[in-house]
């Protein structure tokens, strides 16, 4: 594994200095000698461009090294070269590190780039605008949180803890409007997901406090 790892960060140098080894072996001996070498060379270079590093990057925010994660984007010189699916998990990170850094703008700029190269899953494509929807709701811009998270909700999140989270967001943006049917229901829809990391657990603890005493 740490073998395919060194070849993913370094195969572009590598597929260069392998492309200048082939071009002098087929001038000095010839071309037919140097065809593995140039083959190879290709090879490492269009699968950095088309792939890059991103399995690297993944582990990376697995590990919760995210500066490391940062580093390995950045490497990334061409994003607009790599594969489409590829593409839109390139700049879903990217918007996830703006996240990170509380950089909203370059946040919603890069998930929405995101959603125009595709989706490589269903799934994935509510994550899309269920972050799209947080970024909204984190500029106080609750029109277009809302219609974000009800998309995301109806194209279906990969989890319980995402679509538990969804849900709260769209009763807090119903409490706001002074909507409590809408946001007793939500409420009661994140509920029935039975979430268990601390954060949502906490959340759903303190909104009970606030929905026990609503009308309706």
């Amino acid at each position: 594994m740490k073998a395919f790892n060194f070849f993913i960060l370094y195969r572009f140098p590598i597929g260069i200095v392998l492309l200048v080894a082939g071009i002098a072996l087929g001038v000095s001996i010839g071309w037919w000698e140097a065809t593995v070498v140039l083959l190879i060379a290709v090879v490492c270079i269009v699968t950095h461009l088309l792939f890059g590093p991103m399995r690297l990057v993944q582990e990376a925010v697995e590990a919760g090294d995210i500066e490391g994660a940062t580093a390995l984007m950045n490497k990334v010189k061409f994003p607009k070269l790599l594969y489409k699916p590829i593409r839109s998990v390139y700049y879903f990170m990217q918007s996830n590190m703006a996240m990170y850094s509380n950089d909203l703008d370059k946040a919603e700029a890069t998930i929405r780039q995101s959603i125009q190269s595709g989706s490589p899953m269903k799934e994935y494509e509510g994550m899309q605008y269920f972050q799209l929807g947080t970024i909204a709701y984190q500029k106080n811009d609750l029109k277009t949180a809302d219609q974000n998270l009800k998309k995301a909700v109806r194209m279906g999140l990969p989890d319980k803890e995402n679509t538990a989270a969804a849900l709260l967001t769209l009763a807090s943006i119903a409490m706001s409007r002074r909507d409590f049917k809408s946001a007793k229901e939500y409420f009661r829809r994140a509920k029935a997901q039975k979430p268990t990391t601390a954060q949502i657990v906490n959340q759903i603890k303190e909104m009970d406090k606030y929905i026990s005493r609503m009308p309706g």
